[in-house]
């Protein structure tokens, strides 16, 4: 399953992003958000050298209807709000992308990490386009869900020939070597472990965003 770790530009006009611009030291961790057609909710964790000054900004900004601010120290506060502008929510639940939380905000910029689909992901650049937010992708990476995928056997056996290296170069462990230590049979553990490859390998190339059909 594609990963994806993104950067998205805050448009101007958003408070959020107005704000964090206002003070780039200080930062957001917003650790839950829901939105419907009309406003959003959130939870946030802010932290700033002086906090006071960035709540006062929050609780001026228009498209902030209520503000409550659940603890608050010199240098940091938890609020719960709701904003008729909850941008940053719409182009995950129109893509159909789970938002993982918490996620940071900073100077204006957002940073995800998401979980999903090609398609899904790809739909979810399509919907940033289409609500005018600009984003980088700075890394897409491709996990292997082996603890699924393989058997117990499988995948003991693997971690034993990781461990031992077997898949070191050059090899530290040979098969023979790796067959006595899992207490199996040469060939068994040849053939367990061509098994285990096999199914690890199809399942990466299948998951790469051009992998043949």
């Amino acid at each position: 399953m594609p990963r994806a770790d993104l950067t998205l530009t805050i448009p101007e006009g958003v408070w959020i992003g107005e704000v964090s611009r206002a003070y780039p030291a200080a930062r957001f961790r917003i650790l839950a958000a829901l939105a419907d057609d009309d406003t959003g909710v959130g939870l946030a964790e802010i932290t700033s050298q002086n906090v006071s000054p960035v709540l006062a900004e929050i609780d001026a900004s228009d498209s902030v209807v209520e503000l409550d601010v659940l603890r608050q120290q010199e240098d940091g506060a938890l609020i719960q709000f709701e904003t008729t502008m909850p941008l940053l929510l719409f182009p995950a639940q129109d893509s159909g992308v789970p938002l993982e939380m918490p996620f940071t905000i900073e100077a204006g910029a957002a940073n995800w990490e998401i979980t999903a689909s090609q398609r899904r992901l790809s739909e979810l650049g399509t919907q940033f386009d289409q609500f005018g937010i600009p984003f980088t992708v700075n890394e897409i990476h491709h996990h292997v869900e082996t603890t699924q995928l393989l058997t117990d056997r499988q995948l003991e056996l693997v971690h034993t020939a990781i461990e031992h290296g077997y898949y070191d170069t050059p090899r530290q462990c040979s098969l023979t070597e790796l067959a006595s230590e899992s207490d199996m049979a040469k060939s068994t553990c040849s053939e367990t472990l061509h098994r285990a490859e096999g199914k690890v390998m199809k399942q990466f190339v299948e998951n790469r965003p051009n992998a043949t059909k």
